[in-house]
């Protein structure tokens, strides 16, 4: 690591808690902006005034909101992120252990589909520039990028689930089966380190629609990417010298071209990674998958402050150490980067 890197990171650690920091001041006051009683909602509207006051009370909503955020400050450097409002008091930790795992896995296999359809596109439509492939490729990238990820999913879940009847609905895993051994809560993973094939196709057969509609749609992100810098990149001298050279035109491509071109690509796929893991929402409502999203949409209906501040801390948190990451990713594959 050069020395440069080195201050470059120590900086950036310095700086991510002060990244937090805001994305915490940010989501208190966005909650308390937004309109809607926690007490109403859990009491509903017809419960006699003097209940609610006493939850409020109870829930220190009646205090000022400068005592609020920094008794909330102060969990959070405790790295006590206070309990749910409507799970019988269940620590939030308990609740982003329990679900972040369905999260993670939802996200990795759809990083999967996007990153093989995406840039198997983008290197198909910038090999062929000004052809029916590269129409085609653009066409792609366009139409996938700008769909609305509930529409796709609830016209695939008709198609697919509801007329066809080929993949099934609103789980993880058969009802009436046993589902993986817990270890790390990843139900792919499990059932592989407990030598279980059938668990782990079960696991697949039901993450196939889901995810396939999350990676579809961001696929056509890494597709415009692809092309564009591989493009430049064809037009380079040190290609149009390897060309020179009688280098197959192929091996050009593969061998010389693609590596370069693949550079701004990784900062995509990281930050498009630690944003999945927080911005799956609308997937896992679509598909009434037993995510963090999820989780992170019941919290809001129902106006469970602390369950909603420390999910969106949680992935705020995620995207701020992925963010230092690609950036040794970055340093690590092209050594012409300086900090």
């Amino acid at each position: 690591m050069s020395k440069s890197l080195k201050y470059y990171l120590f900086a950036r650690l310095l700086l991510a808690p002060l990244m937090i920091w805001t994305i915490i001041t940010l989501v208190f006051l966005l909650l308390r902006a937004t309109p809607g009683d926690p007490a109403d909602a859990i009491l509903g509207n017809r419960a006699p005034e003097s209940a609610k006051s006493a939850l409020r009370e109870q829930l220190g909503l009646n205090q000022p909101l400068w005592l609020q955020y920094l008794i909330y400050l102060g969990q959070v450097l405790r790295f006590d992120l206070g309990s749910s409002l409507t799970s019988n008091g269940k620590s939030v930790w308990q609740i982003i252990g329990e679900h972040f795992p369905a999260t993670a896995e939802l996200a990795f296999y759809s990083m999967i589909i996007a990153v093989v359809i995406g840039v198997t596109i983008g290197i198909l439509s910038a090999s062929r520039p000004n052809t029916s492939v590269d129409v085609g490729g653009r066409l792609f990238g366009i139409i996938t990028y700008s769909l609305p990820i509930f529409w796709v999913g609830m016209l695939l879940q008709l198609i697919f689930s509801v007329q066809l009847r080929l993949f099934p609905l609103g789980t993880r895993f058969p009802l009436d089966q046993t589902s993986p051994n817990p270890i790390t809560g990843i139900y792919t993973l499990d059932s592989l380190l407990g030598g279980n094939l059938g668990q782990f196709s079960l696991s697949i057969y039901y993450l196939i629609l889901p995810s396939f509609t999350l990676g579809i749609l961001l696929s056509g992100i890494f597709e415009r990417m692809v092309r564009v810098n591989l493009k430049q990149t064809l037009q380079a001298d040190y290609v149009e010298a390897a060309r020179a050279r009688g280098i197959p035109e192929r091996r050009i491509l593969l061998a010389h071209a693609l590596k370069n071109a693949l550079i701004p690509v990784i900062t995509v796929l990281g930050l498009t990674f630690a944003s999945l893991l927080g911005g799956a929402v609308l997937t896992e409502v679509t598909f009434s998958w037993p995510g963090l999203g999820n989780r992170l949409y019941e919290a809001i209906s129902v106006r469970d402050y602390p369950t909603v501040q420390g999910i969106m801390v949680f992935f705020g948190a995620i995207v701020v150490f992925a963010s230092i990451l690609i950036d040794l990713a970055n340093a690590y594959v092209d050594p012409r980067i300086r900090y």
